[in-house]
């Protein structure tokens, strides 16, 4: 997967500037958050659910550490290229399917720049049912910024983008900028939203600002208690 947002223009000539750096030390924001994830797993590694699972890259690395993986996307194109990517690991699975179909038993759900595509509130009860206790719930996502502090954090990835490209890709790409294959849609939500809905349907549930004009949610499903 890619960015799936644009970055916002609050700065007229500033952002062309920044956009001319950016496209010749690009770096891809998602991948990015792999080590966010992989540093976090459960305890429990049977079975993982990467939604949006776009080109497969976090499922492969998953595929390493879970007895069994299962990534879910809408695009078919998508979806080839995940299975092509995943081909040689017997213990992934790429599928056509809706969180409403899918079972319980889940130790892992994960999701990079999807969430703002779906319905908040009934695609977090369905991770919430589909999840183990102890199961755990890693997302990074995108949010509209309306807030002091969501424009700060805005300012400092525009400001930090160009850099953070140069010290990945120090050599100037050559390569030309394709549109990403997959639809791009603009966060409607606010990190205020996100973070009140998430909290009343996963309680604990910890949601933090980012550079790369990210967020993420980390929640843990609580283990049933025997009163």
């Amino acid at each position: 997967m890619n960015d799936r947002r644009e970055p916002p223009r609050p700065f007229g000539g500033t952002v062309d500037a920044l956009r001319r750096l950016n496209s010749r030390h690009p770096w891809n924001h998602n991948d990015a958050f792999h080590p966010w994830i992989l540093t976090r797993l459960p305890a429990a590694h049977g079975l993982a659910i990467d939604v949006g699972c776009g080109r497969g890259e976090l499922l492969a690395l998953l595929a390493e550490r879970f007895d069994r993986v299962q990534g879910v996307d809408i695009d078919a194109d998508m979806r080839r290229v995940s299975s092509a990517r995943c081909a040689g690991l017997p213990n992934a699975t790429v599928t056509l399917s809706d969180l409403a179909d899918l079972p319980t038993g889940a130790d892992l759900v994960t999701m990079i720049a999807v969430l703002h595509h779906m319905d908040l509130r009934s695609t977090l009860e369905q991770v919430a049912r589909i999840l183990n206790p102890g199961g755990r719930f890693l997302c990074v996502g995108l949010a509209r910024p309306e807030s002091v502090t969501d424009r700060m954090w805005d300012a400092a990835s525009m400001i930090t983008n160009p850099i953070i490209g140069f010290v990945r890709h120090p050599w100037p790409s050559t390569a030309p900028a394709w549109p990403p294959p997959f639809p791009v849609r603009d966060p409607e939500l606010t990190f205020a939203e996100i973070d009140a809905g998430t909290r009343s349907i996963m309680p604990g549930a910890k949601l933090q600002h980012h550079l790369g004009f990210r967020h993420t949610i980390a929640w843990t499903k609580p283990t049933a208690t025997i009163a």
